[in-house]
């Protein structure tokens, strides 16, 4: 491990504001957890900042690792721009690796930013009982950082499949290297976590908007049992989400997704990452980092709605793959939602076209600062890991309501299917369409073990019609190494081998 375990700690409070009169009591170079965590505002300020890299990863490393690292979206050349290799690899399947690390930077940026949550986070749990104020707040912030904790260990075990495991905060250098967890072991931590959570945390109705909530957690805890094949521990909690009364599907597919300054944490959110739009930094610029490039400020005004829009060059990322677009059955009213298209006059494709993740895409004042949420977990979501769990237990009958809800709201007809086989490749289809563009699709990969079957006939594809995948032209071709790298995790990073012995 390293250093930034430590250092995080205490950054937390610097990047996020002090409580009054702090520095007045200690000199600014004194500033320490120790001296911080006196009363409730303290916690509270504390569990806010603990919530803070999340926005970084969903805004820059999510859509790169889970969907861009599929089959759902692609990496578009421009040969006049030069490759983005960090980006590009990914796309490519082909990371550089060397004794199970990369230099990949994405790959570094997303460990780091969730053990800037586990640093948090353990400041919190380890001091939070020591301090006297109102047990009822006192159960919320803790069922908070707790959740926030899982959650980041989660990330780090479907990623990487191992990990360092640190629960308390790290207060010495050598403290900061330990040992690396296996898969078993990360679970069972975030296992714990989730189970103590739950009873601690209020329900939706209760809770602040955007803040983690009982059903939050369960769906978290209903996702680690399906990532691990426990479909009789993930059914009970599904249906407790679904019997709570606190979540429905929105009317339309289009209002599941918020705008940039309304419709945020709706009905159907049951977790949601938080952002604001304007000057405060508490944006994102999404649509931005993979609107299809070149584009013309004429181009991206209609996509935008700003008032000043701007030129933007460079190479396309999470452009939707022919392959997403023709998974969906026809009338499907998600599709349309999902993928719009723009022609761009500076593209060096004889055909202009680009097909862009219209979801997203959302009207906002600023060029380059949007504000809509970015949707986590949605109660779709439930419904479909529902229908699957009971399949999976050979009850495909009583699995149909629950997947035939989230497809009659997409405009198509009932499933009556209950063979366990079909409706498994039914569900999974599914999940593709209403998830698209949402992160699952690399972990669907994964779990249901379907990495190569799926990849490796994709990367041929890609390989015998580029120029179907966005390539400029047929000269232009994937790298000799593209699709070779088609493991289940991703290498360590290299930069935090160099800190530890470990690695």
């Amino acid at each position: 491990m390293k250093k930034y375990i430590f250092v995080a700690g205490l950054l937390t409070f610097i990047s996020t504001g002090c409580h009054e009169g702090f520095l007045t009591v200690v000199p600014e170079t004194s500033l320490s957890s120790a001296t911080f965590f006196k009363t409730e505002a303290d916690f509270v300020q504390a569990v806010n900042a603990a919530y803070v890299p999340l926005r970084t990863i969903y805004n820059d490393r999510t859509w790169k690792l889970a969907e861009m690292h599929s089959d759902n979206t692609h990496y578009a050349r421009n040969r006049l721009f030069g490759a983005v290799d960090n980006t590009q690899n990914l796309a490519d399947f082909c990371i550089p690796v060397s004794n199970g690390l990369t230099t990949n930077d994405n790959v570094l940026q997303q460990y780091r930013q969730d053990y800037v949550i586990i640093a948090r986070t353990n400041e919190i749990l380890t001091r939070i009982d020591d301090v006297e104020f109102d047990a009822t707040a006192k159960a919320n912030l803790k069922g908070q950082a707790l959740f926030l904790r899982a959650f980041a260990y989660y990330e780090l075990a479907r990623y990487f499949g191992k990990a360092p495991l640190h629960l308390e905060p790290v207060t010495t250098r050598e403290g900061a290297s330990k040992p690396l967890s296996n898969t078993a072991e990360l679970y069972a931590q975030i296992e714990s976590d989730l189970k103590a959570a739950i009873p601690l945390l209020p329900t939706k109705s209760v809770q602040q908007p955007g803040r983690v909530t009982s059903g939050a957690a369960m769906m978290l805890l209903a996702d680690l049992y399906m990532f691990q094949k426990k479909w009789q521990d993930a059914e009970p909690l599904l249906q407790n989400i679904v019997n709570s009364n606190q979540y429905s599907l929105m009317g339309d597919y289009d209002l599941a997704f918020s705008e940039t300054n309304s419709n945020k944490n709706n009905a159907e959110s049951i977790f949601e990452v938080q952002y604001m739009e304007g000057s405060a930094g508490l944006n994102g610029n999404l649509i931005y980092q993979f609107v299809p490039t070149p584009i013309t400020a004429e181009e991206l005004a209609p996509i935008t709605g700003t008032s000043n829009p701007q030129a933007i060059s460079g190479e396309n990322n999470n452009i939707p793959t022919p392959d997403i677009i023709e998974a969906y059955e026809p009338g499907d009213l998600r599709k349309d939602i999902s993928i719009g298209y723009v022609t761009l006059s500076q593209s060096l494709r004889e055909d202009k076209v680009y097909p862009y993740i219209k979801k997203f895409a959302r009207k906002h004042a600023v060029h380059g600062n949007t504000g809509q949420n970015f949707p986590v977990y949605r109660y779709a979501e439930t419904l479909l890991f529902l229908a699957e769990a009971l399949n999976e237990q050979g009850r495909g009958a009583d699995a149909l309501p629950f997947l035939n809800q989230v497809r009659n709201r997409a405009g198509l007809p009932n499933i009556t299917e209950t063979s366990t086989e079909a409706l498994r490749e039914i569900i999974f289809r599914e999940r593709r369409v209403e998830l698209a563009f949402e992160n699952k699709r690399w972990f669907d990969l994964v779990r249901t073990g379907r990495v190569r079957e799926i990849i490796e006939p994709f990367g041929q594809r890609v390989k015998a019609d580029p120029v179907k995948y966005y390539y400029p032209d047929p000269a232009t071709t994937p790298p000799s190494n593209a699709f070779t790298v088609l493991d289940d995790y991703y290498p360590l990073p290299a930069v935090e081998a160099d800190l530890s012995s470990n690695f």
